[in-house]
């Protein structure tokens, strides 16, 4: 498919920004990164829909929606390599996903690293599944997360399956890390042409989170753990996104595990694409997470 103007617009602005030279440094400066960190949503849209704000553990959680009293949950677990908090990105996404469907939100700002560890950062994650739990009917709770929240989206669901507590209805992962330790030799060649995300960076984030525990762990890295008895799945891929080999091989396991698994590919698309804002590729992405939600 021959990509749109605002394509390679939104590809000069992401090289100009300097994304690539900040995730190409190791340690990863995370001070820095997260200059674009937004706790609080600007706007009208958010004054007049945010329903409330609360704390699960260490983690603040932000409601928002047109129907306070809609029984449907969308959890909303952000990307950020673990070191940084909500972007603009994913407030916008947001705030078209609350307008296009009748969910409530969860935009769940959890613990971050280096303060803090995987240990603490899951048990974060945990609790809000928990507290989810106990106002709606887990058929009726979906989760949402790009790069590093579709990671911890993946590692809960294992836990929740082997202590036997009842699973969401569905999970949306936007181009998940499936494997902290980037040792799959494909990556190094896609590495190349990433625009956003580099090897060195990303593994020294990885680092930050993983608190000397192997990276190989089913803890930080779910491609290691079992697939079986997932909820229904869709995964969000992209071929040029250096995490890109590893969902092809998680997409093997699910299929292994006979999993109902839907993929959305984005050729020649970066990491996160359908939350990237302006491009015409990325309005395409994010209406099909809406449709999928409404579905």
């Amino acid at each position: 498919m021959k990509q749109s103007l605002i394509y390679y617009i939104t590809l000069l602005v992401i090289k100009m920004k300097g994304l690539k030279r900040e995730f190409s440094k190791d340690p990863i400066d995370y001070k820095k990164i997260r200059k674009e960190d937004v706790h609080y949503p600007k706007g009208i849209f958010f004054k007049k829909n945010t329903i409330q704000t609360f704390n699960v553990l260490d983690s603040l959680i932000t409601e928002i929606g047109l129907k306070p009293k809609s029984d449907k949950l969308l959890i909303f677990i952000h990307g950020g390599v673990f070191i940084s908090e909500p972007a603009k990105h994913h407030w916008g996404s947001i705030k078209e996903i609350a307008k296009k469907t009748d969910y409530k939100i969860w935009m769940c700002d959890y613990p971050k690293s280096p303060e803090n560890k995987v240990i603490k950062i899951s048990e974060n994650i945990d609790n809000i599944y928990k507290k989810a739990l106990e106002k709606y009917k887990s058929n009726n709770i979906t989760f949402i997360g790009d790069s590093v929240g579709g990671t911890l989206i993946t590692c809960l669901i294992q836990r929740l399956i082997k202590k036997n507590i009842e699973l969401p209805i569905k999970i949306l992962l936007i181009l998940p890390v499936m494997d902290a330790s980037m040792s799959n030799p494909e990556i190094e060649n896609i590495d190349k042409i990433d625009p956003i995300l580099s090897k060195i960076g990303v593994l020294s984030a990885k680092k930050m989170y993983a608190n000397n525990k192997d990276l190989k762990s089913e803890m930080i890295s779910p491609l290691f753990g079992s697939f079986d008895k997932f909820p229904s799945t869709i995964l969000f891929l992209a071929e040029n996104d250096i995490t890109y080999p590893d969902q092809k091989l998680a997409v093997q396991k699910l299929n292994i595990a006979k999993i109902n698994l839907e993929l959305i590919e984005g050729n020649n698309m970066p990491h996160i694409w359908p939350f990237l804002p302006a491009m015409k590729e990325a309005k395409i992405g994010l209406n099909e997470i809406i449709r999928i939600l409404n579905n």
